[in-house]
């Protein structure tokens, strides 16, 4: 297991980062991509590091990954339907809403 992981804050600030920290390998979870993830924030000179993560839901944003690989593949005017992102307007705005159901009312974030 890798045990390391960059995430996607709901605050749209900067990303956070999980390395596995000083947690014993029984006390670390198994995150995977698109996981919906609550953690401890402390921010250390110009990074964010998530702390204690604990998953909420996994898989709550499995379409993730894919969205911003899209987003971030160079556009082709040949191309026929650009990616749902790119149609958003002059940014690239990654849409964070869940697909299936409204948003909890508590801080939570993804791991992208």
């Amino acid at each position: 297991m890798d045990n390391k992981a960059v995430i996607w804050c709901e605050d749209q600030g900067d990303l956070a980062y999980f390395n596995g920290g000083t947690d014993t390998p029984v006390d670390i979870v198994d995150l995977d991509a698109g996981d919906l993830v609550q953690f401890e924030l402390q921010q250390e000179r110009h990074l964010r590091y998530a702390k204690n993560p604990r998953r909420i839901e996994q898989g709550a944003y499995a379409h993730l990954p894919g969205d911003l690989q899209a987003a971030a593949a160079p556009q082709q005017p040949d191309k026929v339907a650009a990616p749902k992102a790119a149609r958003l307007g002059t940014a690239d705005i990654i849409p964070f809403a869940r697909r299936d159901r409204k948003e909890p009312s508590h801080r939570q974030m993804v791991l992208a």
